[in-house]
């Protein structure tokens, strides 16, 4: 039986399928987006998330690390983050959880078991299981032992992914699968490789491949102002869409809720001051696919 690292497990979700869902996050991603809203699923360890205004300074923590890289400051806990070799040990003995642990081991077995609490959620509302992240697919062994386990319980499962993993992953996935949640993001490679820190044409290329083999795939686009929003990338979306004989896609608009974490996990948060979209940009923007003939959809879809 095999292990993944899970980060959070989410139920009751809307947005990640058809009807209600548990949504499970794997730890890891290939990418490092300017926007990324869980900052805390790129690495694929778990790590320390700093809670400093939880903290009661009792010094617990500083005693538990045996690196010493822990010390408490004026505003609470701080850690060096080049001397924490992710023991977790400090995250054991805080009583107040103002260094908390992210990501935790599940076999196959606990992960489904856990999944199948909501059973009865599933089959009244269409809903099922959804896998997000980070990326997924960088656990594939794991990811793809509890598709096939939830799916000898009749389970519908979604993959949300970038389509950033060889095509021999998603092809072993594809199987077990009901439908992918696909992000497109930016097609031109250097802007890809500026504000993802990959190239778009691995995305592009599954993309392609999937649509080829007529597996089920629902294209989501996030809008990011004055980075993904533009018309060239607009455009560029529109042609490899339409290479994929897909007429369909979803907007995600921007939105800042999950900024906070970047100073808890002691990274820098890249755009600085990003404003979410006005409904009157979101306009303008589906005005531009839906005159090229790509229709904007929205999660129910």
């Amino acid at each position: 039986m095999r292990k993944g690292i899970i980060f959070n497990i989410q139920r009751y979700s809307l947005h990640d399928g058809p009807g209600i869902r548990t949504t499970i996050f794997f730890k890891g991603c290939p990418l490092s987006c300017w926007w990324c809203q869980n900052p805390e699923s790129i690495n694929p360890h778990a790590e320390v998330m700093r809670q400093p205004e939880r903290c009661l300074g009792c010094s617990s923590c500083l005693d538990a690390c045996p690196e010493g890289a822990v010390r408490i400051g004026e505003a609470g806990p701080v850690i060096e983050r080049s001397l924490c070799s992710l023991c977790l040990k400090c995250t054991l003995v805080c009583p107040a959880d103002a260094l908390e642990a992210v990501g935790r081991e599940y076999t196959t077995q606990e992960l489904v078991k856990e999944a199948l609490k909501d059973r009865f959620i599933f089959d009244n509302s269409g809903g099922g299981v959804s896998f997000s992240g980070g990326e997924p697919l960088m656990q594939p062994e794991f990811l793809q032992e509890v598709l096939m386990t939830l799916k000898k319980e009749d389970v519908h499962t979604v993959i949300d992914t970038s389509g950033c993993a060889p095509w021999t992953v998603l092809e072993q996935l594809a199987a077990h699968t009901d439908l992918f949640l696909y992000d497109l993001k930016l097609i031109d490679d250097l802007e890809s490789r500026k504000y993802t820190g990959i190239s778009s044409r691995l995305a592009v290329d599954n993309l392609k491949k999937l649509t080829e083999r007529g597996l089920p795939v629902k294209v989501r686009m996030p809008v990011i102002p004055s980075i993904t929003d533009h018309y060239v990338n607009i455009d560029a979306m529109v042609k490899v869409l339409k290479e994929c004989g897909l007429g369909k896609l979803e907007l995600i608009p921007y939105h800042n809720y999950g900024t906070a974490k970047y100073s808890k996990l002691d990274l820098e948060y890249r755009p600085g001051t990003l404003e979410m979209p006005a409904s009157e940009e979101l306009s303008k923007i589906k005005g531009r696919f839906e005159k090229q003939g790509i229709k904007i959809i929205n999660e129910d879809d």
